[in-house]
């Protein structure tokens, strides 16, 4: 099916208009002074709720709670409506409708316990968050025992009561595949599917996300408004939502100008990783791993490349973390992805920086208001002595931040999509010259040949077998760079792997062998040709 954008698609950038946040009472809503006086905005009630998909707290017993009603009698019972396309079993006796309607309530209480002086923790916020929502349940369960109606069973309560937390602090329906350590990707197309990508490469189609466009596009609204100091907008203005959910997740989504609202979920699953932990997992050889340590310590610049969900920024995080952690080094990135600065232990001296796209109408100069560029981050970074400057995926014009990165300073990393290690070099060359004209293909080339050293690739093979799908993501090409003739790239192969696990020796660059040995990598038997 396809949904008409047209029809559902909400024409409102304002979260604070979004219906979620209606607290007007209905009028069938007996007045209650004490539950309307101390409310806040919609912005101060967003203001207490952190970005964190952590799971919540272990769940608190179901008590016996007070008999002052929270719902009126009119307000429709849990049983009276079932999911209408549930993401997920959370208990056959309740419906969304009913989830959101809770949601509310557990807002606007929280709000009234949490003023602008409390200093909590985004962990003490969800466990105060948690409990309010145990304390709504039990009171709606005992009024409902005191009107003679039936209500849920303990267990669906507790299942109902996790829906409304994940609806409030996670991402909602969608809650329960990141919570599964199996799934790498989630795809959502609309309010037709969900697809499920699995850490093997299985997919599993699953019922939808949302009962309409409009309901997806305001959980979308939500979440961009819910990102504090990096608050994002969705809307006709802005038609495309990129954030770094907390827990190791990114998110892109698209609407407006796509057929329908469509949601990618990526996961980070190997952030705390070393290229000892690759080579467990088959990515790379020992001698290609004892190499690039080498090459990294010795303050090689690496450029990794391959095609999209080939385990780039995994590979950048394993490099990186072969850094010395007393090296003091800068991250710069379009949204947070490496994570660097969360591994305190293995970079003790570490700043992150993330643009900013800015909001509103595009200004005379192109820009928007707020918006922070890559090129501005590398700018300031410049003054912070930093011994390395890693900038994170090239995709355009952000390749020039790149080579100022690298012209500061040697061992910068950096990632493109490219379909091998020679395809990259011409992946910059084009990304450069979306610059505009005064960036010529003699200076590209120029910029390549003299500010990268290493070009490593890495490929994908899927095998289909009967119980699901075998997933190897490996080095197929590590490349040295040099300069070469008329300012053009040389490069060398340095190894090649086949796919099927054979691995051959190319050459190094004669001139690197004594750095590359001062920094423990034996080159004994490195001759072209040779088996590694």
């Amino acid at each position: 099916m396809i949904t008409d954008m047209t029809d559902d698609s909400p024409h409102t950038g304002d979260i604070t208009s979004l219906p979620i946040f209606d607290t007007t009472p209905r009028p069938d809503e007996p007045g209650n002074p004490a539950r309307h006086a101390a409310r806040r905005s919609p912005r101060e009630i967003l203001s207490a709720f952190p970005t964190s998909t952590t799971p919540p707290p272990p769940p608190v017993p179901v008590e016996a709670p007070p008999t002052t009603p929270l719902l009126p009698p009119t307000v429709e019972t849990l049983h009276a409506a079932q999911p209408a396309a549930p993401a997920h079993d959370n208990g056959p006796g309740f419906g969304w409708d009913m989830v959101r309607i809770f949601r509310i309530r557990a807002a606007e209480r929280l709000s009234t316990q949490i003023t602008n002086a409390d200093k909590l923790t985004d962990a003490q916020r969800r466990a105060r968050g948690h409990q309010i929502i145990q304390d709504l349940v039990n009171e709606d369960a005992s009024e409902r025992t005191l009107r003679g109606e039936p209500s849920l069973s303990i267990e669906d309560r507790e299942a109902f009561a996790k829906a409304v937390y994940d609806a409030l602090f996670g991402l909602g329906r969608l809650q329960p595949y990141i919570d599964d350590d199996d799934v790498e990707n989630v795809e959502v197309y609309g309010a037709d599917q969900v697809v499920v990508e699995r850490s093997n490469g299985r997919l599993d189609f699953m019922p939808p996300a949302a009962d309409s466009v409009a309901e997806l596009n305001e959980f979308l609204q939500f979440l961009a408004t819910r990102g504090g100091a990096r608050e994002r907008s969705f809307s006709e203005a802005s038609p495309e939502l990129h954030l770094n959910l907390h827990g190791g997740y990114r998110m892109a989504a698209v609407g407006w100008i796509s057929h329908t609202t469509v949601i990618t979920i990526r996961r980070h699953r190997l952030v705390d990783i070393d290229l000892d932990d690759l080579v467990q997992r088959d990515t790379l050889t020992p001698d290609m791993a004892r190499f690039l340590i080498a090459a990294v310590k010795a303050k090689r610049s690496v450029l990794v490349a391959g095609g999209q969900g080939f385990g780039k920024t995994t590979l950048i995080r394993a490099l990186a973390n072969a850094i010395d952690p007393l090296e003091k080094l800068g991250t710069i990135e379009t949204e947070y992805e490496l994570l660097l600065h969360k591994m305190p232990e293995r970079h003790r001296r570490i700043i992150a920086w993330e643009a900013r796209p800015g909001s509103g109408e595009r200004q005379a100069d192109g820009s928007r208001a707020g918006e922070v560029t890559l090129d501005q981050l590398v700018f300031g970074a410049l003054r912070q002595n930093l011994d390395r400057m890693i900038v994170g995926e090239v995709r355009g014009k952000e390749v020039l931040p790149m080579f100022k990165a690298m012209q500061s300073g040697a061992g910068s990393l950096s990632t493109t999509h490219a379909h091998s290690a020679r395809a990259a070099i011409e992946r910059l060359v084009t990304c450069a010259m979306e610059a505009g004209s005064h960036v010529t293909e003699e200076f590209a080339y120029r910029q390549i040949a003299e500010h990268i050293d290493i070009i490593v690739h890495l490929n994908r093979r899927d095998v289909r077998t009967a119980d699901g799908t075998y997933r190897r993501r490996y080095i197929d090409e590590i490349v040295a760079v040099e300069p070469g003739e008329h300012g053009r790239p040389a490069l060398t192969d340095v190894f090649t792997d086949n796919g099927g696990g054979q691995v051959t020796r190319g050459a190094i660059p004669p001139q690197w062998i004594d750095d590359l040995i001062e920094h423990g990598y034996d080159p004994t038997g490195f001759q072209a040709g040779a088996r590694a």
